[in-house]
């Protein structure tokens, strides 16, 4: 008759700390991306401001003899744009920082945590002789 040997059964303290190494390994490099993963797509929130500020300054000029200013960016219509000057979900600031019969130029600057993203802390939609510029492009 055979003996059975009788093994523990578990794991041993080096297997434990061995995943648990692997782990933190894995969480090292993966919240930076995250991280940078949430920036790019809170980038969103100043793109879709920007597009609506575009939209309602084309709606203005079509009744007055130039674009908005920022003065009346958040002035109720018809007297200006009747939009905020900080994006729906709070992660920039909006002005128009010039304006005239012939263009505008929108800014969203990131403020709180999104101020973190340094390369696209200011993003700009230019428009001049019905032509629109978007910088830095990267951040589009």
């Amino acid at each position: 008759m055979r003996r059975q040997q009788n093994r523990p059964k578990g794991f041993t303290l080096i297997e434990l700390m061995i995943v648990v190494a692997v782990i933190a390994i894995i969480a090292v490099i993966a919240y930076p991306a995250y991280q940078n993963h949430i920036l790019k797509a809170q980038r969103a929130d100043a793109h879709d401001s920007l597009l609506r500020i575009q939209l309602e300054q084309e709606r203005f000029r079509a009744n007055n003899p130039e674009y908005a200013g920022n003065s009346e960016l958040t002035e109720s219509r018809p007297v200006g744009l009747g939009l905020n000057d900080v994006t729906d979900d709070g992660h920039y600031n909006l002005a128009i920082s010039s304006s005239s019969g012939s263009g505008f130029t929108a800014t969203a600057t990131a403020t709180g945590r999104q101020a973190n993203d340094s390369s696209c802390g200011t993003i700009t939609l230019e428009v001049s002789g019905g032509q629109a510029a978007r910088t830095p492009e990267a951040c589009w």
